[in-house]
């Protein structure tokens, strides 16, 4: 036991930085998962296989561990398409996201 088993800030803190968990509580693990959804992947969708490849970890360690987190503190979402990284995930990554797709033309026929 250290700090005599008192937990001060700077304790915690210290603790934290060991740990390498960062201000909003994202660890090594969430941020290889957003970097390479980001970086990689150009924001995805990318299936959790290849994400899980892309960090070296087995898939179920991303999908069971990193997935949640990252869902439930909005910077990853679930698509039919695959997993993309949402605009907070850049903005922590301190990345600018890809420009927006553009909206296909509207494809309305008109009766002669």
């Amino acid at each position: 036991m250290r700090a005599d088993g008192v937990v001060t800030r700077p304790v915690a803190e210290a603790a934290l930085d060991l740990y390498e968990v960062d201000q909003l509580g994202l660890d090594r693990l969430d941020r290889a998962v957003l970097d390479a959804l980001c970086r990689r992947f150009g924001g995805g969708p990318v299936g959790v296989s290849t994400l899980a490849v892309a960090v070296g970890e087995e898939r179920e360690t991303v999908e069971e561990v990193a997935e949640p987190f990252l869902v439930r503190n909005g910077f990853l979402a679930r698509t039919p398409r695959g997993r993309i990284a949402t605009p907070a995930a850049w903005e922590h990554l301190g990345l600018t996201p890809p420009p927006a797709p553009a909206e296909p033309a509207d494809q309305t026929l008109f009766d002669e």
